[in-house]
C-alpha cells in the first residue's frame, strides 16, 4: 500500500515457492493474512530436481544473492508488493532496489544469505527470518546419525544389501550404548536443546559448548571446548557458521577426542576442518564420524570419505522433513499477524522496525 494508507489499496504480498516450499504450502501458510486484508501472491522459482535447488542453494551461499539470476516471470512487477516471503530464492540490490513499496523481506528459514541484507538496511526495509523452523528435523536426523553410526546401522544394510551377512565392524570392540555416556553438543541453540532433550531420554549425560548461550540450560551442563572434546563419547555440531568459528574443528581439536569418539555434524561444514576430519578417521585417531554437509555438494565421486569404513554419510537432508516445509509458512504468518498487530518482539534480523 502507499505508505501509511490503507484506504488507497491493499496490502500486497508477493510470496515466491520454491522445490522445497511448493506453491500449495504457500498459499496455505499465509492464508490466514488474507483475514488480515492482505493480498497475497504466490510465485514458483522452478527447478527440475532437489539437486539443482541445492547446487543453486551453495552458488549463493558462496557467492551472495547476485550469484544465481531470476528469471522475469518471478521479478515483473516486484515494485506492487509491501512484503516479500521467499525461502531460498534470491534477493539482490537490483530486486530490492526496483521493489519501490517493499518494507519487509520474510525469509522462511534461519538462514538469510540469499538477501542482500545491507541493501534492504539501506533502504529501511526490515527483513525477518524464521529461527528453529526446521530445529526438530535436525535434531531428529542428528539422532539418528549418532545412533547409526555408533551401532553401524547403515554399514550392516549396505552389507545384507551386497548379500555379506557382515557383523564385524572397525568399532566392533568398543560398540556403546548411549546411556551414561557423555555427549558433547557444540551451539546450544534450538536445534542442541531438543536433541539435549532426547538424549537425556536415553539416559546420556550431556555436556555442551556455547559461548554466546543465555539463560537456563536445564540439566545441561555448559563447558569449554577443550573439556568437551576431551570428555565427550559422541560429539555433535549445532553451530551457526561465521568467520570467527571457521574451522571450529580443526587438526588440535579433533586430537583432543577420545580414540572411541564420534563426530557427527548436521550444521555446516566449514565449522570442521574436513581434511583433517579425513586423516584422523584414517589413522583411526577417532573412532568415526556422521556427516551430513560436505565442502563440496554434491559430493564428488572420488572424495576421500567414500573410500572410509568408519563414516555414515547422508546428501544434506537433515532439515529436510515435510513438516519442517510445510509450518515454515505458518510460522511467518504469525510473525506478520503480529507485525500488523504492532507487537514489537519479531525476528528481525536488521534491526529495522518495519513501518506497516
Amino acid at each position: 500500500m502507499p505508505h501509511g494508507d490503507m484506504g488507497e489499496s491493499r496490502m500486497k504480498l508477493l510470496a515466491i515457492s520454491d522445490t522445497y516450499i511448493p506453491a500449495e504450502f504457500m498459499v496455505q501458510g499465509f492464508a490466514s493474512l488474507k483475514r488480515q486484508g492482505v493480498e497475497v501472491e504466490v510465485r514458483r522459482w522452478e527447478h527440475p530436481t532437489l539437486v539443482a535447488l541445492q547446487e543453486a542453494n551453495l552458488l549463493i551461499e558462496k557467492g551472495g544473492p547476485e550469484a544465481v539470476p531470476l528469471p522475469p516471470e518471478v521479478t515483473d512487477r516486484v515494485e506492487d508488493f509491501d512484503i516479500v516471503a521467499v525461502q531460498f530464492t534470491p534477493l539482490d540490490r537490483k530486486f530490492i532496489e526496483s521493489a519501490k513499496r517493499l518494507k519487509v523481506i520474510a525469509v522462511l528459514r534461519g538462514g538469510t544469505e540469499n538477501v542482500d541484507v545491507a541493501c534492504a538496511t539501506e533502504r529501511g526495509i526490515a527483513v525477518m527470518n524464521t529461527p528453529g523452523r526446521n530445529a526438530r528435523a535436525v535434531a531428529e536426523c542428528a539422532l539418528g546419525l549418532i545412533l547409526s553410526e555408533v551401532r553401524n546401522l547403515a554399514r550392516a544394510h549396505a552389507c545384507l544389501k551386497a548379500g555379506d551377512w557382515r557383523r564385524s565392524f572397525p568399532n566392533s570392540d568398543a560398540i556403546p550404548e548411549l546411556n551414561e555416556k557423555t555427549v558433547g553438543l557444540v551451539g546450544f541453540g534450538a536445534v542442541a536443546r531438543l536433541l539435549a532433550g532426547y538424549l537425556a531420554a536415553l539416559g546420556s549425560r550431556v555436556i555442551a559448548y556455547d559461548p554466546y548461550f543465555q539463560g537456563d540450560p536445564g540439566g545441561v551442563q555448559m563447558v569449554d571446548l577443550s573439556t568437551l572434546l576431551r570428555e565427550s563419547d559422541v560429539v555433535s555440531i549445532h553451530a551457526r557458521l561465521t568467520e570467527e568459528n571457521y574451522h571450529l574443528i580443526g587438526e588440535r581439536e579433533l586430537g583432543w577426542m577420545k580414540p572411541t569418539a564420534v563426530l557427527v555434524n548436521t550444521a555446516r561444514s566449514g565449522l570442521v576442518d574436513e581434511q583433517a576430519l579425513v586423516r584422523a578417521l584414517a589413522t583411526r585417531r577417532i573412532m568415526g564420524a556422521a556427516l551430513d554437509v560436505f565442502d563440496v555438494e554434491p559430493l564428488p565421486v572420488d572424495h576421500p570419505l567414500l573410500q572410509l569404513d568408519n563414516v555414515t554419510l547422508t546428501p544434506h537432508l537433515a532439515g529436510s522433513s515435510i513438516d519442517a516445509f510445510r509450518n515454515s509458512p505458518k510460522l511467518m504468518a504469525a510473525h506478520l499477524e503480529r507485525m500488523l498487530r504492532g507487537e514489537r518482539d519479531l525476528p528481525i534480523v536488521n534491526g529495522i522496525r518495519p513501518s506497516l
